[in-house]
């Protein structure tokens, strides 16, 4: 059901040629941009007629208004079950948890005596999420987006998720009870490729937001390449992945039921298992038939994830090996079972999140841990971190200097403008002081 890739004996290349032989998905974000763009720019001309017409070929209903109404939302609440408004709640409270104390605060440095610079945050001014609709429902992300965004203080949020002809052209139930739970009341039928489009020019019923965040599928990905530089985004996030970095002490019913758990998001989620072991990569391997035949999608979602060119159990020769290995690899998801998990861990440079020991899986991490399930995928840990109260807020410098702080640097200023032959940089120095540079002191 899973291939192997054997990188044990011969020392293991560096950077990218390491990266080239593990596994990964294709998925090309450059040939669906064009697929999108004429999407984009439709609803750029049409507006709202766009949105509804794209609802009808994409999602099967004809839509009489894109924004939902807030009866809808408090009707889904009142109708959600109790032990889902119980579990939803606890996961609000626990992300709230952790993002609260995530939020920057203004801090002032003393250059010189009368030089100031002050970094300030700041949130953007309105945000469009995105909750994906598609082969499950997601409210747990529509907790993990609204709650840094609200965390942040950003004054306006919005969310979309894609129109269901099952409940009439609403998004689902579940995704407006949870909305309504975290008191967002500006929610859209909108899906794909549509819904970044309506937040990034803004259509008749909804204003243009200045960032867009949330994950989605390849469309909802080159939509936010289209729009980067008119609008912020989080990250183009590709398929789910999990690696797991395991030793002989890992149980391999554990190992095999995480590395399901995430091959049921989608045909292209990848599952990889690195080890040392070859007994737990055996006992792995066989664990695998049992779980996925008890369990659900398996045709349409797990046997393709597991089977495909993205997911495999990769042979190394020990723990320092293994380490290279998932680095080179930047999981979204990385989990850590392994002796004395925790130094282990430590050592882990390129992870969107890190799971430690047997009693954290990702699992917990997507839905009650507190942490943020909205990660990079595709290797871009390496440069990239996942969604949280930062994603929202940007820093501005205030500089304030007096007449004595400016003369005391005034001829840096104006040698380094010189220097680089941007005379007028050192003349509006010189204006202040009567054309003549302050000596220094």
């Amino acid at each position: 059901m899973i291939s192997r890739i054997d990188l044990r004996g011969d020392a293991l290349p560096e950077g990218p040629a390491l990266r080239d032989l593990l596994p990964r998905a294709d998925f090309d974000v450059a040939a669906a941009l064009e697929k999108v763009r004429p999407i984009c720019e439709a609803v750029h001309h049409r507006g709202d007629a766009a949105l509804i017409d794209f609802a009808e070929k994409f999602d099967g209903v004809r839509l009489e208004s894109v924004r939902v109404p807030v009866q809808a939302l408090k009707d889904a609440l009142e109708q959600l079950d109790p032990a889902v408004r119980a579990a939803l709640e606890e996961s609000i409270h626990r992300a709230r948890l952790v993002h609260r104390e995530q939020r920057r605060t203004t801090h002032t440095t003393q250059v010189v005596p009368g030089g100031t610079v002050t970094e300030k945050w700041v949130p953007v001014e309105r945000v469009g999420l995105y909750a994906p609709g598609g082969r499950s429902v997601y409210p747990s992300s529509v907790v993990m987006n609204v709650v840094p965004a609200q965390e942040a203080g950003v004054p306006s949020i919005a969310l979309a998720s894609p129109a269901q002809a099952e409940f009439g052209g609403l998004p689902h139930p579940t995704i407006l009870a949870a909305c309504a739970l975290l008191g967002v009341d500006e929610v859209y039928a909108a899906g794909g490729a549509t819904a970044v489009a309506m937040f990034a020019h803004g259509t008749e019923s909804c204003p243009p937001a200045n960032m867009v965040t949330g994950p989605g599928n390849i469309w909802v990905a080159a939509a936010k390449r289209y729009f980067t530089g008119k609008i912020g985004i989080d990250a183009e996030a590709g398929p789910t992945e999990i690696a797991v970095l395991a030793d002989a002490t890992a149980d391999p019913v554990h190992v095999a039921s995480d590395l399901i758990s995430q091959a049921e998001h989608d045909p292209l989620a990848a599952a990889v298992l690195v080890t040392d072991s070859v007994e737990l990569a055996d006992a792995v391997a066989k664990e695998l038939e049992p779980q996925v035949a008890a369990t659900k999608h398996i045709e349409d979602r797990i046997r393709p994830a597991l089977s495909g060119k993205q997911s495999a159990i990769v042979l190394v020769d020990g723990i320092d090996e293994g380490l290279r290995v998932v680095d080179a690899y930047g999981a979204e998801h990385l989990e850590i079972q392994t002796a004395d998990a925790a130094a282990v861990a430590d050592r882990v440079r390129n992870a969107g999140a890190i799971f430690i020991g047997p009693w954290a899986p990702v699992s917990l991490g997507d839905y009650a841990a507190g942490s943020n399930h909205v990660l990079p995928t595709g290797g871009c840990a390496c440069h990239s971190s996942g969604l949280s109260v930062q994603s929202f807020l940007r820093g501005i410098h205030i500089v304030d200097y007096t007449k004595d702080a400016l003369a005391e640097v005034a001829h840096h200023v104006v040698t380094l403008a010189e220097a680089e032959d941007l005379p007028a940089h050192g003349a509006a120095i010189k204006a202040r002081f009567g054309w003549k540079v302050p000596e220094s002191k």
